[in-house]
Formats: C-alpha cells, structure tokens, sequence
C-alpha cells in the first residue's frame, strides 16, 4: 500500500522537489560573478589588441633625449624664435610665420603635431617660409584635441614646443632668458 502523502509536508520531505536549476534564485545569484567573469576576459582581450602607447621602454635614452630638447631650447631662445600660425579649414591650409629676433625667418623647418593619445594620428609638416617667413602648408584636417606641437629646424638645432587646440590661434615665443 501506498501512503497518501501529507499536504503539510514539505516537498522536499516528500522527494517530489523540482531540482535547483529549474529554480530562478540560483541562476539570479549567480549572475553577477559569471558577468565580472565575462568582462574581466574581455578587458583581457582588449589590452592585448590595444596596448598602452604612452609606456617608454627605455628611460635612460628618454633623460638624455629631454636634456638634448632642453639644448635646442636655449638656441630658440638666443635667437628670440617666434612662431604665429592659424588652421584654415576651409582651405585645409596651416597658416603663419617665423621670425627670429624680430626678423623673417628664411629657412625650412619642421612642425610636428602630436595626437595627445594615439600615435597614429601624429602629423609632421615640413615648412619652407618665403622671403617674409610667411608659410602656408596642407593641413587636410585637423581634429580639435589638445595636440602637442613642436616647431624644429631642418638641422634639429632648434626647437619651440607648446600644446595648442587646433582651433585658436597657435603663437610660440622661445622663453627669454
């Protein structure tokens, strides 16, 4: 004979209760360890594809290249460079001039902007002023961001450095001594 099972009894006392992963509490719990685990893997993944360009490899070179920077500093300084440019976007042109204690500045230099975060997007013009150190080079575009920009001379016995916005106006004075 079979016993007629008590309403008052718990089913799992009974035997008859449904197993765990047909209730909905277990999978609600485990919910938040199985998504850390599943975005921990993917910021794994992520720092392998895009990894950190901002890391220097080798400091020592890193210290000498800046006392080199610092050098070409002092030459822009005793001959009083000034540099004053502007973009142009409707016509994709990096406008300005050069002058060198208050006197145009004849010979070709460089002008290097560097994307704050991605080097890729780092742009190097050559410049070659005329006879008034006016210059106007193509500057396709130029998204507005906090780029550094570094005016050197062809030689690298020079240098004038300050970050611009690539929307105002760019002006550069060498510090005076």
């Amino acid at each position: 004979m079979h016993a007629i099972p008590n309403p008052a009894t718990p089913a799992s006392a009974r035997g008859d209760a449904d197993p765990w992963y047909k209730h909905r509490w277990p999978w609600f719990l485990m919910l938040g360890p199985v998504s850390a685990m599943a975005f921990t893997g993917i910021a794994v993944l992520m720092s392998f594809d895009y990894p950190d360009a901002v890391v220097v490899d080798d400091y020592y070179k890193q210290g000498k290249a800046i006392n080199q920077d610092l050098r070409r500093d002092r030459v822009a300084t005793s001959l009083r460079l000034s540099l004053r440019a502007s973009y142009v976007p409707a016509e994709g042109r990096l406008k300005g001039s050069i002058a060198s204690a208050g006197k145009p500045l004849t010979v070709p230099f460089t002008i290097y902007l560097v994307h704050p975060t991605l080097p890729g997007k780092d742009i190097a013009l050559l410049v070659r002023p005329d006879t008034a150190g006016a210059f106007a080079v193509d500057l396709p575009t130029l998204e507005p961001t906090h780029w550094s920009v570094v005016a050197e001379g062809a030689l690298r016995d020079w240098r004038l450095a300050r970050t611009w916005n690539g929307v105002q106006a760019l002006t550069i004075d060498a510090d005076r001594e």
